[in-house]
């Protein structure tokens, strides 16, 4: 008996199977600690794989699961384990995604990303219910909430009377998908990672495909018409074509100040932490760009002083574009997009352009290099004439 308690005690953690009546393998822990032994179920199946996605899910499953194995390893070499610890499964789930979101609204940068966080709560609230807690979270209740949201209809719950009936049905944008479904990715994370989940149901669980979008850009003749045409708004113009000619975002725009504004070496640098990612930026600008600037005022002095963005910004930009003779929707995003083509058609490397637009991921820029294939253009050009 002694010595094979000895041979236990070598590994007090053995990952076992248990077989289902459906032909699939229930995943639990034996576990043995001072001489008890002690099962933990850990809610993963395995499933009769006959096809490699199903294979594939059945490797991630094992994963996950070794994983957990491993960490009550250290539990135990670490006097922490207990065959009384519960993990705190029967926390409300809605409440604790409330949370979250309240933490995001605090942010004094984020509230764009609240207002994705605080839409994605309204539509989970829809789906289920104050009792749900993080017991029900389950592979079954995260594909039940992807299959909502290919059904529900955008902006339910904003109507007053939602049985009202409607004309036509408009679902959610892929992209809109895509967010809501990572903000529940987000939460079910973090309740794993602080121990609210005995284990991580979103293994095996792909979420939804980002949708490629239209990038309108203006071409550098668009641009030198919008730059010879009044608007109504000084400040608007000014940071619409230093946006054209920097691809700053106008979230980065707004909050420049002067002492951002450098002098290194021949060029002006502009040093900044991207509202959107929070990365640290080193921005050399052209003298053509730097003339949008304007006057140098105190260094806490906001460099385009008076440019706001809402619903009227949009009003103007598209006045100003009609005036200049043009018919394109124009949008801060817009500039940005003009920027990113026009580096790319001049002859710049797309990773430098990557590092110019403060992208992290090179995947990111080469969507515009899609926008401008000149390799396509070359190839269609040899076309000879037909007349």
């Amino acid at each position: 008996m002694a010595k094979n308690d000895a041979i236990t005690q070598k590994e007090p953690v053995k990952l076992r199977e248990k077989r289902l009546s459906n032909g699939g393998m229930s995943l639990y822990l034996d576990i043995y600690r001072n001489g008890k032994r002690h099962k933990e179920y850990l809610k993963l199946y395995l499933i009769d794989a006959k096809t490699p996605a199903e294979k594939e899910q059945n490797r991630q499953t094992l994963a996950t699961a070794q994983a957990i194995k491993s960490k009550r390893l250290i539990e135990i070499q670490n006097g922490e384990y207990s065959f009384t610890r519960q993990f705190k499964d029967d926390t409300p789930f809605l409440e604790y995604f409330r949370e979250m979101v309240e933490e995001r609204k605090k942010r004094k940068d984020s509230k764009g990303n609240y207002g994705n966080w605080h839409s994605c709560l309204r539509y989970l609230e829809m789906y289920c219910d104050e009792s749900t807690t993080f017991r029900n979270v389950t592979p079954e209740f995260i594909l039940g909430f992807k299959e909502f949201l290919n059904n529900v209809e955008k902006d339910t719950h904003k109507r007053v009377h939602p049985r009202m009936e409607r004309d036509s049905f408009q679902g959610l944008s892929q992209n809109s998908k895509l967010s809501y479904f990572n903000k529940l990715r987000a939460c079910i994370n973090h309740a794993f990672n602080n121990r609210i989940m005995p284990y991580n149901p979103l293994v095996g669980i792909e979420g939804f495909k980002a949708a490629e979008v239209k990038r309108d850009y203006l071409t550098l003749e668009e641009i030198k018409k919008l730059a010879a045409t009044p608007c109504r708004y000084p400040a608007l113009k000014r940071a619409f074509l230093f946006s054209c000619l920097t691809g700053l975002r106008k979230s980065d725009i707004q909050k420049i100040t002067w002492g951002d504004v450098q002098k290194f070496g021949d060029f002006t640098r502009i040093i900044f932490k991207q509202k959107k990612t929070g990365g640290q930026e080193y921005l050399d600008i052209t003298p053509q760009a730097e003339k949008y600037l304007g006057k140098r005022g105190n260094p806490e002095d906001r460099v385009f002083s008076g440019f706001t963005y809402g619903s009227f910004t949009s009003v103007e930009l598209q006045r100003w574009c009609m005036a200049a003779g043009m018919y394109k929707e124009l949008t801060f995003h817009c500039g940005r997009h003009t920027f990113a083509v026009l580096m790319l058609d001049l002859g710049a490397d797309i990773y430098t352009v990557s590092k110019l637009l403060g992208h992290r991921e090179l995947s990111t820029t080469q969507i515009y290099a899609k926008v401008l294939d000149k390799s396509k253009q070359n190839a269609v050009s040899l076309i000879p004439e037909i007349e």
